[in-house]
């Protein structure tokens, strides 16, 4: 019975296609075909393209023998500030926190703003600056200050005036570090999402873990919640995508040859296991942004661990958060290192980024789309 019914169906669909041939059918299905295939798989990738039209050394010269870890932050028509830390290498006690201005894309003298003297008058190196400007206009420069990353802990100071003076040192409440490496965000209900992670070394080695520190008040107090603490990945320095419907995202750096990230579903309130994305990480830090048009950019190393790992780096686009598509190579060259990206959309709708140029500089890269 079966063998008859599909006997009846193929003789049905040569039928069909005879007809279609004998009215001069076929070029019109042809046609209609090749469009709906189109349409379909331009939906599955992005849709807008990036274009590079500027890019500059921050430092003219360094004052410093290196440098790593910038942020950038807008802080009026066409002025931006960038902060990184400065040294003679990451981790020696003369490692400082260093601030530039910029105007119509001419960058200031960089100035020193921390040099990570604690109160017990002991020098300690300075951490990953972040710089973040609340929708109240409260201007915070968050960094860490400490031995390692193993034992640092977070400090911040705050201007009232675009970064031109600051306010002395604060150290964070005991638990709460501040935004690791990556921006907060803050949701339309005024909530500021602050992305962190711990580096703890026990007797299995390093153990490193992400968590979210929230603030409902302006960034005065500020709650920790910890995400997927048994997960067997070791990963740090996550950045937020917003989706809708109080959907959050995060991506996040592992030692685990791939980017992983996690999903909130009630604003950052409680989060899910940790995952992996279908994009590779060569343990090294990233920086990613929702768009205003809804869209999201992703600024990363497309590499897995290796040799020259950090040779490369790239800008890709997403719709969806999952599928992503790889539009700029920022750099490439074998033997140079361009890594730890800041992402920012300015008002005017162009896309800044700034990374460290091979620890010798910082560059600054604006596109459009």
């Amino acid at each position: 019975m079966i063998e008859k019914n599909l006997k009846k169906r193929d003789s049905y669909h040569q039928n069909v296609f005879v007809k279609l041939v004998e009215n001069n059918f076929m070029p019109a299905l042809i046609f209609t075909t090749l469009i709906l295939n189109i349409l379909i798989f331009s939906n599955l990738s992005a849709q807008i393209k990036l274009e590079k039209i500027s890019e500059k050394m921050i430092y003219s010269p360094p004052p410093f023998k290196e440098c790593h870890a910038s942020t950038i932050l807008e802080v009026g028509e066409k002025k931006f500030l960038i902060a990184s830390f400065g040294g003679s290498r990451e981790g020696n006690k003369d490692v400082s926190i260093w601030l530039s201005k910029s105007q119509n894309n001419n960058w200031s003298k960089p100035k020193m703003i921390d040099t990570g003297i604690s109160l017990d008058g002991i020098d300690y190196p300075c951490w990953n600056p972040v710089l973040f400007k609340s929708n109240s206009g409260k201007l915070t420069l968050f960094y860490k200050v400490g031995p390692s990353p193993r034992e640092w802990w977070g400090m911040f100071k705050t201007s009232s005036d675009n970064g031109n003076n600051w306010s002395s040192s604060t150290r964070l409440p005991d638990g709460i570090l501040g935004p690791i490496k990556n921006k907060p965000i803050q949701l339309e209900n005024g909530t500021i999402i602050s992305p962190s992670s711990t580096e703890i070394k026990n007797d299995e080695g390093l153990s490193w873990k992400i968590h979210i520190e929230m603030s409902t008040d302006d960034g005065d107090n500020w709650k920790r919640i910890p995400i997927d603490q048994e997960t067997k990945f070791d990963v740090i320095q996550p950045s937020v995508l917003i989706h809708d419907g109080g959907k959050l995202q995060l991506l996040c750096r592992s030692r685990d040859n791939s980017l992983m990230q996690a999903y909130s579903y009630d604003n950052g309130l409680n989060w899910g296991k940790v995952t992996r994305t279908k994009l590779p990480n060569p343990n090294s830090g990233t920086d990613a942004i929702t768009l205003k048009n809804g869209y999201h950019l992703l600024v990363y190393n497309p590499l897995k661990n290796g040799g020259d790992d950090r040779k490369k780096l790239s800008v890709a686009i997403s719709k969806n958060g999952i599928d992503w598509e790889d539009q700029i190579i920022l750099e490439e060259k074998k033997g140079f290192e361009f890594s730890y990206p800041a992402v920012i959309e300015s008002s005017d709708g162009k896309i800044h980024i700034s990374y460290t140029y091979n620890r010798k500089n910082i560059k600054h890269v604006v596109l459009t789309y």
